[in-house]
Order: C-alpha cells, then sequence, then structure tokens
C-alpha cells in the first residue's frame, strides 16, 4: 500500500470511529427521522456540511503547520481535547 492510501485509510477509519454517535450523528439521526423530511435531502446537507467543516480544518492546519512545529500543534490540541472533557464530564459544555 502507497503512502497516499495508507493516509487515506487512517484518517477515514480515525475520523469514522471518532464520529461514531457524536453530536452531529445524533443530530441527523433526528432529522432524518421525522416523516416528513426526505432522507436523500438530510443525508447531501449533512455530509456537505461535514465536507465543509473538514476543509476548513484542513485549510487551517496546513496553514498553522506552516507557520509553527507540529509539536505545538498536538500540544495545544491535546490540552483543548483535555478542557472540553472536563467541560463536558462537569455539564457546562
Amino acid at each position: 500500500m502507497n503512502e497516499g492510501m495508507k493516509l487515506f485509510a487512517s484518517t477515514f477509519l480515525l475520523l469514522f470511529l471518532a464520529e461514531i454517535g457524536d453530536k452531529t450523528q445524533l443530530a441527523t439521526l433526528g432529522l432524518a427521522a421525522d416523516k416528513g423530511r426526505s432522507a436523500l435531502i438530510v443525508f447531501l446537507a449533512s455530509a456537505s456540511a461535514l465536507v465543509c467543516t473538514s476543509l476548513l480544518a484542513v485549510l487551517v492546519g496546513h496553514a498553522l503547520g506552516e507557520m509553527l512545529p507540529q509539536r505545538l500543534i498536538r500540544w495545544v490540541g491535546g490540552v483543548l481535547f483535555l478542557v472540553m472533557g472536563v467541560l463536558m464530564l462537569a455539564g457546562r459544555l
């Protein structure tokens, strides 16, 4: 498997597993459950929103990667995940 395919597979698997059961997926489930709504339109809108947010994350991440050391970006990202986790557990997020 070449490097591009390895990167694709690892990124897909990581994000697929991270997204299972998250707030976005549950909101999409709720929208699609309404009998008056088209499941196809809900899917297309949801997929489009995820593509747009992913594009934004890639553009910002790439720009930050050009300006800052990767170690600092990972450290700050880890701290932010911990802070959000504590806030969620405390019921403040």
